[in-house]
């Protein structure tokens, strides 16, 4: 399921990422990658507040719809 379904409070893998290239590649760099462990912090209108590691990271909607967990 896309990332952008968990719920508040839910831990979850990465299985893979789509997008572009490009999309792809950022989102890697900044720890969405397979396999990482993200928690959802809180929902907002725009998207998610998410924890990647040790930072927490706003995502929009449409890259957290393009991140499978």
């Amino acid at each position: 399921m896309p990332l952008l379904f968990a719920s508040v409070g839910d831990e979850v893998v990465v299985k893979n990422v789509g997008g572009s290239l490009d999309v792809k590649q950022h989102l890697n760099e900044i720890g969405f990658n397979a396999g990482a462990s993200i928690t959802v912090i809180q929902k907002i209108s725009t998207g998610l507040i998410v924890k990647v590691k040790e930072s927490r990271i706003a995502i929009d909607k449409s890259m957290a719809s393009k991140i499978m967990v």
